[in-house]
């Protein structure tokens, strides 16, 4: 393999830089030409191809977002979409290509390597949503975004003796709302892998209202329910004063921690070295502080879990 292709595709998460620049940097290390596809799939069908050399991923390790940016792109579900950019890269000579991004993402990756083109997933998502692998490249600095807003929020919370129920993102994960909500010591958290009970809830926190309690937090996965009418409906039962804060895409940008930029590297690093070895088909992710791969399409027949003994432990801790 002489010559290999990079994109981003789906939602951006702060770390996509860090693996680029890992994608680029090791593949001319190991003298093979690297083409940056700009705009995702939606790029690929339109040829926006450019050669990449070490200077172009050249001060991007702390940046957040994606320098090839992304785009969502129906037309690659479709079998003539995907010929489309298979045609590009053939017609630049590429023989492997790094897919960064989610389940998405992967998708694209899947039904390329099932027309015989050689992919490799990097998984790359807030949402931390992906089989296969332990940590998502960006869920660690989604996570400590939401923590720092948490924090401020408990600041205004307290001073004014309210209740403040939190929206974050991670889809229909409840990875990113149950690790922080556990680190930001929140009284409920509600997440799409475990049934909610109103009226506990409200117990909850007439309970802490009655021993003096100033304050409480709620995290609500966007996955579960709207934070709005969540917050209209705790408002209404409880008449407590409550407000309620949608973070929104602040979860999406900033930049990478050193953890998100470490497992980019590792991440982007193994996977040129999977197209090296003539592998295609593959997704790389971590197992035990371990990069590790597997089967691409395996991998999306299989089903996201999330460790519920933190949610057993979130709810003891709350008390």
């Amino acid at each position: 393999m002489k010559k290999i292709g990079v994109l981003t595709s789906g939602g951006d998460s702060p770390g996509m830089n860090p693996a680029i620049r890992a994608v680029v940097r090791k593949a001319i290390y190991h003298n093979l030409e690297v083409y940056g596809i700009y705009g995702g799939y939606s790029g690929l069908i339109n040829g926006n191809i450019k050669k990449l050399e070490l200077g172009s991923v050249g001060d991007i390790i702390h940046r957040g977002g994606t320098m090839l940016y992304t785009a969502r792109c129906p037309e690659f579900k479709s079998k003539e979409g995907q010929q489309q950019g298979i045609e590009q890269l053939k017609s630049h000579g590429i023989e492997g290509l790094v897919v960064i991004g989610g389940d998405g993402s992967y998708r694209g990756a899947k039904a390329l390597t099932e027309q015989g083109y050689p992919c490799v997933g990097v998984p790359g998502t807030i949402d931390n949503d992906i089989p296969g692998t332990e940590f998502t490249i960006g869920f660690d600095t989604a996570l400590n975004t939401v923590i720092d807003a948490i924090d401020k929020i408990r600041d205004t919370a307290t001073s004014h003796e309210r209740t403040f129920v939190i929206e974050v993102m991670g889809r229909d994960a409840g990875d990113l709302a149950l690790w922080a909500g556990l680190s930001g010591g929140a009284e409920t958290i509600l997440i799409p892998e475990e049934n909610y009970d109103m009226d506990e809830i409200i117990e909850r926190l007439k309970k802490g209202h009655e021993r003096g309690k100033k304050h409480s937090i709620i995290v609500v996965a966007e996955g579960v329910t709207s934070g709005t009418e969540f917050g209209k409906k705790l408002q209404e039962a409880t008449n407590f004063d409550t407000r309620v804060s949608v973070l929104g895409h602040i979860q999406r940008g900033g930049s990478p921690t050193a953890f998100d930029r470490v497992l980019a590297a590792r991440l982007g690093a193994r996977a040129v070295e999977l197209l090296i070895e003539g592998k295609g088909g593959r997704a790389v992710g971590m197992e035990q502080n371990k990069i590790v791969d597997y089967d691409i399409i395996e991998a999306l027949g299989r089903k996201h879990t999330l460790d519920m003994n933190l949610a057993r432990l979130a709810q003891e801790l709350s008390i």
